[in-house]
């Protein structure tokens, strides 16, 4: 028999190198190459999956004028969960790859159980796990309510073995819990290790491809949050999702950070419960403070996440600082951006905050990354610098610049429908997103051009 053919790949980068070398030539990052097998191409392509009939996976490649496909719609199958099907762009994508991560306890397996559960007898699911018994499975169903006729499970991590039931079974719905845990016998590799995880990805990618199964597969992270395994695995897949969430709130985000089949950084909100998961349909409400009134240091920014816009509260707390270098502490906004407002807040509105201890906090453990929290943040720092709380009920969104002025930020009028439907009195916006004509009731609607005429309107 002949030796099989190594080959060597870097985890941070997925270049492929032929011997291993200490440093990767690619991306210069050092003992980052783990050695894997190259299958040869006749042997994957013998090992395809039977294709299914109606797929468009099965045709035989040739060279397609765009104008014959352009009217072909991805045929698509609601799950009946509908935070869910949001964030994947409208439901499942047949032949899709999704990818799953979070942190551990998180919901990753309780939410796809629940959409196995969803979809009960409409679509056929196989939920194969490598780390838990079907009888842990089944118990956990039962306690969140689910039927079992529907359900189907599989106590499996050899990926061969596993493709073997699959094209068995021909499920339309396959979950893999988790990708970390599978392993190929062409491999000597441990499960886990960057040529099992990158091999087994691939093959399961290839299977969805060709018969047309949505597959979905659960993610281990990191310490510093990204997914275990090889970089290139999130390229392999059509959608990444990232389950977020504070280990003392029961409120989880599930958002897309990246997705061939709908909009990036879309977002979707659920409440853990007894029973499991249970979507949020109007997120901005636990986004928002309780406060009996006007609190200094509080401000409410209308965000847009994907293609949702979302008021979110922006707490700031500014103290004197005993230190030689003060605190600059920013909590679900980018440090360095806060850093820049406060040099722009110091030269154009005439708050020195050099000398103070600066804390932001985005109330509800999501993380902003918009330009439209800058108006939001500084208008935040300098009511709790001043002492002194925004006048009113009051929503504000806007880009600053370094010279002071508020430029716009896109689909302004969607914002200023949304803090309308909350009952916002006022709005503090930038002149271009200012209406010509307001279609929003009695709420006030403030255009400024610089930051110092945002500030004389706030207060």
């Amino acid at each position: 028999m002949a030796k099989a053919k190594t080959a060597y790949v870097c985890n941070q980068c997925g270049a492929e190198h032929t011997r291993w070398q200490g440093q990767c030539a690619a991306c210069g990052a050092w003992d980052t190459l783990s050695e894997f097998v190259v299958e040869p191409a006749t042997a994957a392509a013998g090992k395809s999956a039977p294709k299914r009939s109606g797929y468009a996976g099965q045709e035989t490649a040739r060279i397609t004028p765009l104008t014959e496909v352009a009217l072909q719609i991805e045929a698509r199958s609601l799950i009946g969960i509908g935070e869910l099907d949001r964030v994947l762009g409208g439901g499942l994508v047949q032949g899709s790859v999704v990818l799953v991560g979070g942190d551990p306890g998180i919901g990753k397996s309780t939410l796809l159980l629940q959409m196995m559960g969803a979809l009960g007898a409409r679509l056929r699911g196989l939920y194969v796990s490598g780390e838990e018994s079907l009888a842990q499975i089944a118990a956990r169903a039962q306690r969140l309510g689910l039927e079992l006729g529907p359900l189907h499970g599989l106590a499996e991590t050899c990926i061969e073995r596993i493709l073997e039931h699959a094209q068995a079974a021909r499920p339309q719905l396959l979950i893999i819990d988790s990708v970390q845990t599978l392993w190929s016998e062409q491999l000597a590799a441990a499960p886990g290790s960057i040529s099992q995880v990158r091999e087994t990805a691939a093959r399961l990618v290839r299977y969805a491809k060709e018969s047309g199964t949505s597959v979905f597969l659960v993610g281990h992270v990191t310490k510093e949050g990204g997914i275990a395994g090889p970089r290139v695995l999130e390229h392999m897949v059509d959608a990444v999702l990232y389950f977020e969430g504070d280990a003392g709130s029961r409120f989880r985000v599930l958002r897309a950070f990246k997705n061939r089949f709908g909009a990036v950084n879309e977002l979707g909100v659920f409440a853990m419960g007894e029973r499991g998961l249970r979507e949020v349909p109007n997120p901005s409400a636990i986004f928002l403070g309780t406060h009996s009134g006007p609190t200094p240091g509080s401000a409410v920014m209308v965000t847009r996440e994907g293609t949702r816009p979302l008021l979110v509260e922006v707490q700031a707390l500014v103290d004197a600082s005993p230190l030689a270098n003060p605190r600059r502490v920013a909590l679900g906004l980018d440090g360095g951006r806060m850093a820049m407002l406060l040099a722009v807040l110091h030269r154009h509105g005439g708050a020195a905050v050099y000398d103070q201890d600066v804390f932001v906090n985005i109330v509800g453990g999501i993380r902003v990354q918009e330009t439209a929290a800058d108006l939001p943040v500084l208008l935040a720092v300098h009511s709790s610098f001043r002492d002194r709380a925004l006048t009113g009920k009051t929503a504000l969104f806007g880009e600053v610049g370094l010279s002071g002025e508020i430029r716009p930020v896109p689909n302004g009028e969607e914002r200023l429908k949304e803090a309308a439907s909350h009952g916002f009195e006022r709005a503090i916006v930038p002149r271009a997103n200012a209406p010509k004509k307001s279609h929003h009731g009695a709420m006030e609607i403030i255009a400024v051009e610089r930051l110092d005429q945002a500030l004389a309107v706030s207060f």
